[in-house]
């Protein structure tokens, strides 16, 4: 394959930054050269230089000048797969114990740096590595460099037995938020349990079991740091806007006193083995039937996973695929699909489908489906566009990735973590280009054909008898307490520095902030377009946003503009759906089509070598679809059998709740989505009407992001000129329901784990620089940050919920203020007192001088993060087109925000948090959360769906 070898060799040239790749005989003391890729000649690359310190910490620097930011990432060899049986979870814990502070930095100072910094910040785990990252401007990276060092050296001191309690209730409230209270949530862990013995490395979830999380005490979490957590198991990998020399002193300044740890042995690669098909039966608060098969295969970087991988993307990717022609298409499932997950020591190929209920909602007759799909494709054989839609997008999908320096970091820590060599683009490339359909088969055969499987059904609850076959295994319970064994008390260790630690190091010169150059243009019938030049990757994006969705129907018609959207994927008058998705992936771009709540959107992504191509199915997908009958009948049925779906999530039933209490009849009261009654209401003809309406050049702006100039590129959209109709009218808004509080409106969801809040009132519609915009700063240090008072309030000091925000949302007409959190069941009324009293007091009296400079620091200098990707350009035009915006409203928006008064913020505080204009919404198990709800003294009205 040819494809992408002009592309990618420019995308080399264009990524290299650094300027030689021979040793440098003036490194600091204490750094080693191990090498770099600089001089390679080949398609893709990530231009690295490769360091060792005589700590065994490994250092990789990627030089990327093209926007004024760094991303610093510090990846540990250590996942749960490295903990101990009965002690599960450690990993996971962490990820939050490595944010509370270490010796020299204040609890939960890590995060108000960061943030004050203008930067973002997260930590992430799974079964083989953890890692923590933060983007900043360029000027911060001194500071994040002493931050990863101080938690990586001088953690013990933090983890006391305080904090561990306070994160061992956060980490609870993940689990209820993510996996109790989700449907479908426990289905991974349990898949794990019996693919793998027990003690296997990845039979127990990233997350923990609770019981062995409850069973552990600080004495065995710090030995466990102790162990892992040591600069010669970690890869630190800094990508951006640096200088080598300065950023090699300052690794040497904060890493290069650590100590060693522990030497740390690979492990055995260990995939799994089945004698026999395991079934298992899980009940669930859901409404479609789940069949799930899991096979064991091999592991990362095995010379069989490329295969394996394409195997997958045949059998199971997307509309062109065996499984969504017998399975989807046919109406026997609402979704379906095969996939290859590779872990460090194991692989897994997997096939799922949700069941249409009102079809088969037998998991038996779907596996027999199943069954009979994979003997189809084993008389069929792998086609020559099979292979070649897979191989193309598995190319896309790597050049795609390469958007960001927080793309490119990840991608060379991930690499030298796992393997040892940081770059490995190019063998990838060829990994999956040498794949030969012989090759296919060769591994359908091997790991697939006749092979066991774990077979788990998911069924609604008291619906046992939907299951494929009944359970035929038990998983291990949890190690008991009393044969534990506990760790001994672990000191920290003593280091000597020439410096002090304690000095939180300052900023450098503030960078110059590159806000997107912009062109535009009109076509002959009037339709903008603006864009920008990003020639970072050979890539092309465009957006052609059509004012209207869903405000142009009714409350009746709700589902209407999403229903529409989604008919535009499918067939045209020239192709069929099937046709028209494989041409597509044979050139690795995407056209989606999506309708929000004022818009409907299409968008384009393409590599720019095969734009033509793409923007001729383009134009055939816009102007010719075929809206049939056999697909408006599928697809109906989709929407409908996802809205029951969606009906067993308590986030979705809040927002739709809360929707409806602030908007009414209005269409903004009512979910994009639709109602079951409005969907089912819903006919093609409607369909029809409104794709008339809405696909309008009058409704229509575009706004382009790509590697091409505007005199290559705007020739090749001349053709959306011919486009013609005027833009819609909008029907006047119906009366707002009015919201005299605050009440509690309390909506039953029986069992629920959790309890979803939500808090607010209706405000201003959105504006750049007026009470909107001003609203969102007077909104920060009480919810718009993580270090904001609500989160620290209920997350960190009294640990009802994984995560609490507020925040001011607003559009072209409506705006609100909402404030909300998943928390604990039995917190739900202690949590809404303590919304409450947060809203009030601060609308009483306001921010502090404190927390306005924290707030000035961390919004003006994040503006440096917000226009690195195409994807963020993007959103940036479209917002500045939208709302017809000067072109330099966020310099505007910045002098806003430096000379705003504590006294304007404060009088918008009073103004905008007026508890009496609220209302107060509950999701939750209304038997358990009512009584204590009654005891806060509020009328509590009780809604229903």
């Amino acid at each position: 394959m040819k494809l992408l070898k002009p592309l990618a060799l420019s995308l080399a040239l264009v990524l290299a930054g650094c300027a030689s790749d021979t040793p440098d005989s003036s490194l600091p003391e204490g750094v080693a050269y191990l090498g770099s890729n600089l001089s390679q000649q080949v398609e893709v690359t990530i231009p690295y230089e490769k360091f060792e310190l005589d700590n065994g910490l490994t250092l990789i620097l990627h030089k990327d000048s093209s926007d004024p930011l760094v991303h610093v990432d510090v990846t540990y060899h250590v996942g749960s797969a490295r903990e101990e049986l009965g002690k599960s979870g450690f990993a996971h814990f962490f990820e939050h114990m490595m944010f509370q502070g270490s010796e020299n930095v204040a609890d939960e100072q890590h995060f108000q740096l960061v943030t004050e910094s203008g930067g973002t910040l997260n930590g992430t785990t799974n079964s083989d590595r953890t890692n923590y990252f933060e983007t900043v401007p360029a000027n911060q990276l001194e500071k994040m460099l002493w931050l990863e060092a101080d938690r990586m050296g001088f953690l013990l001191p933090a983890v006391t037995e305080e904090a561990f309690e306070v994160q061992r209730a956060t980490v609870k409230n993940e689990r209820g938020q993510r996996v109790d209270n989700q449907p479908y949530g426990r289905l991974n862990e349990l898949v794990s349990q019996a693919l793998y013995p027990k003690g296997h490395p990845y039979s127990w979830p990233v997350i923990g079991w609770m019981e062995e999380l409850d069973n552990g005490n600080v004495d065995d979490l710090r030995a466990f740091f102790k162990r892992w957590y040591g600069p010669n198991n970690a890869t630190l990998t800094i990508g951006g806007d640096f200088d080598r020399d300065q950023v090699l002193q300052w690794v040497v300044k904060y890493f290069g006193g650590l100590p060693r740890g522990p030497e740390v042995a690979p492990l055995a690669k260990a995939p799994a083995s089945l004698a026999a098909d395991r079934y298992l039966t899980l009940e669930d608060k859901v409404h479609l039937p789940l069949i799930y098969l899991s096979f064991p295969t091999v592991y990362a970087r095995h010379q069989d996973e490329a295969a394996l991988d394409l195997l997958a993307e045949i059998l199971g990717g997307g509309k062109t695929s065996i499984f969504y022609k017998n399975l989807v298409k046919s109406g026997l499932a609402v979704q379906a699909g095969v996939g290859h997950p590779c872990r460090e020591l194991a692989c897994e190929f997997t096939m799922y489908a949700l069941a249409n209920p009102g079809k088969m909602p037998q998991l038996a007759e779907i596996v027999k489906v199943i069954r009979d799909s994979v003997d189809e494709f084993e008389r069929r054989g792998v086609l020559a566009d099979d292979l070649k839609k897979a191989q193309v997008g598995h190319e896309a999908t790597t050049i795609f990735g390469l958007q960001s320096v927080r793309g490119k970091v990840s991608s060379l820590a991930h690499n030298q973590t796992f393997f040892g060599e940081p770059d490995l683009l190019q063998p990838d490339l060829e990994r999956y280009r040498n794949v030969t359909a012989e090759d296919v088969m060769r591994v359908f055969n091997t790991y697939i054909k006749d092979k066991h499987a774990v077979i788990m059904s998911v069924v609604p609850q008291g619906q046992v008898a939907l299951a494929a076959a009944p359970a035929n295994y038990t998983a291990p319970g949890p190690v008991p307490k009393d044969q534990l064994s506990h760790a001994d008390k672990v000191a920290q260790a003593k280091i000597e520095d020439d410096f002090d630690r304690s000095q939180v190091p300052g900023s450098g010169p503030a960078p110059q902030l590159k806000v997107p150059g912009l062109w535009q243009q009109r076509l002959a019938n009037g339709i903008e377009v603006i864009g920008t030049l990003s020639d970072e990757t050979p890539t092309t994006e465009i957006m052609i946003a059509l004012d209207g969705g869903q405000r142009l129907t009714s409350a009746a018609e709700a589902g209407l503009a999403q229903l529409t959207a989604t008919m535009m994927a499918e067939s045209t008058e020239s192709y069929s759906t099937e046709e028209i998705a494989l041409e597509l992936e044979k050139l690795g771009s995407t056209i989606s089509v999506s309708a929000s709540g004022y818009r409907t959107y299409v968008n384009v992504s393409a590599l720019t070598a095969n734009l033509d191509a793409t923007l001729a199915l383009l134009q055939e997908r816009l102007f010719k679809p075929a809206f049939s009958d056999a697909d408006f009948q599928r697809v109906k049925v989709q929407q409908l059998q996802g809205l029951q779906h969606q009906a067993n999530d308590p986030g979705w039933l809040a927002n739709t709740a809360w929707s409806e209490l602030l908007y009414g009849d209005n269409s903004a009261g009512r979910p994009v989505g639709g109602t079951l009654e409005s969907v089912q209401a819903l006919t093609l003809e409607q369909v029809k009407a409104f794709y008339k309406e809405q696909f309008r050049a009058g409704n229509a702006s575009i706004v382009t992001v790509s590697n091409l100039g505007q005199d290559e590129l705007l020739p090749k959209l001349q053709w959306l000129g011919q486009w013609q109709g005027e833009g819609s009218r909008w029907a006047p808004l119906m009366a707002m329901p009015e919201l005299a509080g605050p009440k509690i409106y309390l909506l039953d969801k029986p069992g629920a784990a959790q309890s979803v809040i939500k808090i607010g009132r209706r405000g201003v519609p959105f504006d750049a620089l007026g009470d909107y915009f001003k609203s969102g700063l007077m909104n920060y240090p009480l919810g718009g940050a993580f270090n904001s008072r609500i989160n620290l309030n209920l997350r960190e000091d009294k640990g009802y919920t994984y995560g609490a925000r507020s925040s001011f949302r607003g559009g072209p007409e409506l705006g609100s203020f909402v404030a909300g959190a998943s928390v604990r069941a039995d917190a739900t009324a202690a949590s809404v007192k303590e919304f409450i009293s947060e809203i009030q007091h601060f609308a009483a009296e306001g921010m502090t001088e404190q927390e306005l400079a924290f707030m000035r620091a961390s919004v003006t200098q994040s503006d440096a993060l917000s226009f690195e990707t195409p994807g963020q350009k993007a959103r940036f035009l479209g917002k500045l087109q939208r709302y017809n915006l000067p072109k330099d409203f966020v310099e505007q928006q910045g002098t806003l925000i430096r000379n705003i008064s504590l006294e304007e913020l404060n009088r918008l505080a009073a103004e905008q948090l007026d508890l009496s204009r609220m209302a107060i919404l509950v999701v939750g198990d209304k038997s358990s959360v009512e009584p204590s709800l009654r005891e806060l003294g509020y009328d509590i009205v009780t809604l229903t769906l």
